[in-house]
């Protein structure tokens, strides 16, 4: 196990570490899933075949963005 200790900055990014990216084959535009398990963060790049398999995955559910737009003009008024 690899451990390391890196600071968030004020916009909340992070920096993970070169040894991590190379063991793991993040490069500039990989795309990482970040889940919530108790008091940890977990990070794990998703390969482009899961994303492109899982695309339309929710696109017969209701309109998220949808939903937003209507609570943010509610809002205003």
């Amino acid at each position: 196990m690899i451990n390391r200790i890196t600071t968030v900055s004020t916009k909340g990014q992070l920096v993970i570490p070169a040894e991590m990216r190379e063991l793991l084959r993040i490069k500039p535009g990989t795309r990482i899933a970040i889940t919530l398990s108790g008091s940890r963060i977990v990070l794990q790049p998703v390969s482009e075949k899961l994303v492109d398999e899982t695309r339309g995955m929710f696109s017969d559910g209701p309109s998220l963005s949808k939903a937003l737009l209507r609570e943010r003009s509610k809002d205003k008024w």
